[in-house]
């Protein structure tokens, strides 16, 4: 029996009391704020509002409305109910909600640690726009165990975080070495050019819809940057790199090395002056200068003699082998979903939410 147990056991034989938010906590909501307002009043203390990039922050400003200890939580848009832990001096726009814990038995991280699973669970989505509005907030019933077991789970939810944290700053620093290499590298001034046409050849995918294929273990290459879905046969066998022809991801390279079905994008493949990899390195290498090269209104997409016209630097062979082999271990570290940095960070992360869940997962007072 762990310590956390123990001290249920030794504190709670009996179970956990459960309160409602607007028991526990005064709750309010932000002012608005436009650009000019925060143009015009450009300083040092942060605004949030409903985004989740860089931590809801949408800039600075010269006062703050609040200070200290408090939960937001988005209150409108596509991220009602994500919930945030705030500590400084701060202020929120009016589709974010203010939390401020009164009772003296609750700790401010533990009441974020279990919004963070159950806040979602209370967005509406009516008329198309999901909302989490005080009057539903106040309502929610959260555990409120010892003060003492409260803090020992904070202290080991804390940890995961720290170390998820760690390692995202980790992947962060990586891929910009990654990028910088990849550029070093591909610094080929005084290498004589070839176009693609005289590199290798480019092939059409082939039209196809989901409700003509049978579901497999084969990735489909719609467009995206991941595959569409699966089916059981392939179009295209071994080394390859697709260019995503249409839609928002028009120009996405990607390489493959296994059987997929290519329906609404490019195959190129190489001659045998050309290490396919090296190919599909420079290619990313220049990835936004294709992605430049989408045209049309609606759909926009690229054309693929236009790609097939790129001039490619052509080193030595020996030297296109050294440039894949060191851009290969970068390529793994960052992105390599079962064995690289994005693989230890869904580990961790999955590991965390197992043991938040286990530990937050309260037996109530009859």
């Amino acid at each position: 029996m762990n310590k956390i147990e123990k001290l249920l056991t030794e504190l709670c034989p009996n179970g956990v009391e459960f309160k409602k938010l607007g028991e526990v906590c005064n709750i309010s909501r932000g002012r608005v704020m436009s650009k000019e307002f925060l143009k015009d009043n450009a300083g040092d203390f942060p605004v949030y509002s409903s985004q989740t990039a860089n931590n809801g922050e949408i800039g600075k400003i010269t006062t703050y409305d609040y200070d200290g200890e408090f939960l937001t939580w988005t209150t409108d848009g596509a991220n009602a109910g994500t919930i945030f832990y705030r500590n400084g001096k701060f202020s929120i726009t009016n589709v974010c909600g203010l939390m401020k814990i009164k009772a003296e038995s609750l700790n401010v991280k533990f009441v974020y640690y279990v919004l963070n699973i159950v806040m979602k669970n209370y967005v509406s989505s009516g008329m198309g726009n999901p909302k989490l509005m005080s009057n539903v907030v106040e309502k929610i019933q959260i555990p409120v165990p010892p003060l003492v077991i409260q803090k020992e789970i904070v202290n080991i939810l804390n940890k995961f975080t720290e170390l998820e944290a760690e390692l995202e700053a980790e992947l962060e620093a990586r891929e910009k070495q990654y990028e910088y290499y990849r550029n070093e590298l591909f610094v080929l001034s005084e290498m004589p050019r070839m176009s693609l046409n005289e590199m290798g050849k480019l092939l059409r995918g082939d039209y196809i819809t989901k409700k003509e294929t049978t579901p497999g273990n084969i990735p489909v290459i719609l467009g995206g940057q991941e595959p569409a879905y699966y089916c059981d046969k392939s179009n295209h066998i071994g080394e390859a790199i697709v260019i995503s022809r249409s839609g928002a991801y028009a120009g996405f390279v990607s390489f493959w090395n296994q059987p997929i079905f290519v329906t609404d994008g490019f195959i190129i493949e190489t001659s045998e002056k050309m290490i396919m990899k090296y190919l599909y390195y420079y290619l990313k290498n220049i990835q936004e200068s294709l992605h430049q090269m989408k045209r049309g209104g609606g759909v926009p997409h690229v054309r693929g003699n236009e790609i097939m016209l790129l001039k490619i630097p052509i080193p030595p062979l020996s030297d296109q082998t050294r440039i894949v082999t060191i851009l290969d271990k970068f390529e793994k570290l960052v992105n390599d979903i079962s064995e690289g940095l994005p693989a230890e960070i869904k580990m961790r992360r999955q590991q965390y939410e197992y043991y938040r869940n286990k530990l937050l997962t309260f037996k109530e007072t009859a």
